[in-house]
């Protein structure tokens, strides 16, 4: 068990429905990686952008993305997280994969369909919130529209990272920088926004706002405004811990169920 955790976010301009181009754009970035990150952050659908087009894009699990997060994680040794168009059971899901070195994965299908972008009507919505374990951390996953449903992200003392991927657009950019500044406060745990950068093939553009937050709502990094960028930060594990035992609101919190 490590009591620090080393993170790396990649904010980059992805190529429109363009998997193979977009996997040679990450694949010269992970180049520039520190030997000592424990985990890389992606974007929400990082071979493709956020596009509607699943019958044309949608890969399987045995699929040519798949198989380079296998490889890369391999050959990088390090976790490596973010999602892309899957079909499966003849239904497409955005689905998270976190791709640990020694080939396991687990994954998460997002949960709360972006209606606005017709999301809901092109994929089928998950139902099953995923918190993992990686050097002794519990790490919850979450993408994008998600991060407007704090229900959902509810911290019951089981994670202490919590990590979002997005697609989302420069024209909400407060409502981002605002919400993951909430997700961190209100649940005690550092908070994970990865977003992309550039404009799409709708013609959507994309200022980025990539940030890392401490549980204490404070910014530990960000990515530069609009641009291709690369933000590390290592996260004290005893930190968290040491906060959460001298202002201990989570004994305070409500019980309830999600149907």
């Amino acid at each position: 068990m490590s009591d620090n955790l080393n993170i790396t976010c990649i904010q980059a301009d992805l190529a429109w429905e363009n998997a193979s181009e977009n996997r040679n754009i990450f694949t010269s970035i992970f180049s520039t990686i520190s030997t000592s990150t424990d985990i890389v952050i992606l974007p929400e659908m990082f071979t493709t952008g956020f596009s509607m087009n699943p019958e044309k894009l949608a890969e399987t699990m045995e699929g040519e993305s798949f198989k380079w997060m296998k490889e890369q994680s391999a050959r990088l040794k390090k976790l490596i997280i973010g999602s892309i168009i899957i079909k499966e059971n003849n239904q497409y899901f955005n689905r998270l994969i976190a791709m640990f070195p020694n080939g396991s994965f687990e994954f998460y299908d997002k949960r709360h369909l972006f209606r606005m972008g017709k999301e809901h009507e092109h994929y089928a919505q998950g139902n099953k919130r995923l918190v993992f374990k990686h050097n002794g951390w519990r790490i919850c996953t979450l993408i994008c529209y998600d991060l407007r449903f704090p229900v959902w992200s509810r911290n019951r003392n089981d994670y202490d990272l919590l990590i979002y991927v997005a697609n989302w657009p420069e024209s909400r950019r407060e409502v981002w920088k605002s919400l993951l500044v909430a997700r961190a406060l209100e649940n005690q745990s550092y908070v994970v926004g990865v977003n992309r950068a550039g404009n799409d093939g709708e013609g959507l553009s994309y200022a980025g706002d990539t940030v890392i937050i401490s549980p204490k709502g404070q910014i530990i990094a960000a990515a530069k405004e609009k641009k291709n960028d690369v933000i590390h930060a290592e996260l004290s594990l005893q930190e968290l811990k040491d906060f959460r035992e001298k202002f201990p609101a989570y004994l305070d919190a409500d019980n309830f169920e999600i149907l």
